[in-house]
């Protein structure tokens, strides 16, 4: 008979090599104009230096950032599968388009079964399974997201960027707006970072903006059309609220959406400039000191 001190000792040491083997990751998924090599979830050319500190077990999803959401969003779905699943889990960070792609990932894909796979990719970025069982959905601890363009920009609606790429279509605000549910992120929370330090296109960004996309989606504004939101110092705009109180005006934010960062100095501009610059560098940092 088997003693019950060695069921106890088996279930502990069971235990013991479960938690070891989990891994959390943290992944950082592109925006447009892309730039990393698809399926290397190791190259950085659209971030900054590959040896630059940006979360525990940092991965670089990438997808080209010129092609619909619909026709690249797999790639993201390749990540996920990879390190997001079995007994791995994920820190997100997003930039710009990122936060479209990946709201659109979530709200189409994120309750379907997923193959637990083994975090180990091939070239084209996608892993063999791990035990042979799926699950439900990924395992993602929480999103930050630099400048997001889950609202589109009022630069894709002016013809601002070229009018032929697939990207852009999707960018323009109303059909950004209403390309997915905006509230169904499957409980993921989308910390938020709006940068303002924008002057070229300050006459076609309504309110406060980074030179590429407005507060209105940078803040995670509910509705189906963008509108005006600013900085309390701005006399003349409604405020963009922090945390996930409705703003100034009573436009509330999408479900699972907080303002972190917003920029009252407006110190953050759009671009990385290829070294983690502008409103990335900040969620640089928040994924350094968060994501362990």
């Amino acid at each position: 008979m088997v003693s019950f001190a060695r069921i106890c000792l088996a279930l502990v040491l069971a235990l013991s090599a479960s938690l070891a083997s989990a891994t959390n990751y943290t992944l950082w998924i592109n925006g447009r104009t892309g730039g990393g090599t698809i399926g290397n979830y190791n190259s950085w050319t659209y971030w900054g230096p590959e040896a630059t500190a940006a979360g525990v077990n940092k991965k670089s999803v990438n997808w080209d950032g010129y092609n619909s959401i619909s026709n690249q969003n797999y790639h993201v779905r390749d990540a996920l599968d990879c390190f997001c699943t079995g007994s791995n889990w994920c820190y997100i960070a997003t930039h710009s388009a990122g936060d479209l792609i990946l709201g659109y990932t979530l709200a189409n894909y994120g309750s379907s079964a997923r193959q637990k796979k083994n975090a180990t990719p091939n070239s084209a970025g996608v892993c063999g399974a791990s035990d042979g069982t799926s699950q439900t959905g990924w395992n993602i601890k929480w999103v930050r997201t630099a400048s997001g363009a889950g609202g589109g920009s009022e630069l894709s609606d002016a013809g601002s960027w070229a009018l032929t790429e697939p990207l852009v279509k999707d960018l323009k605000t109303t059909t950004a707006r209403a390309m997915y549910n905006h509230n169904d992120t499957k409980g993921v929370w989308f910390y938020m970072y709006a940068g303002a330090k924008g002057t070229l296109y300050s006459g076609i960004l309504p309110g406060q903006d980074d030179e590429a996309v407005a507060y209105h989606s940078t803040g995670g504004v509910s509705g189906s059309s963008g509108g005006s939101w600013c900085n309390p110092s701005d006399w003349f705009c409604n405020d963009l609220t922090l945390g996930t109180a409705a703003n100034e005006g009573g436009r509330a934010k999408w479900s699972y959406h907080s303002v972190s960062f917003r920029d009252d100095n407006e110190a953050y501009n759009h671009y990385t400039g290829g070294n983690w610059g502008g409103i990335v560098g900040v969620v640089r940092g928040a994924m350094v000191n968060s994501a362990q």
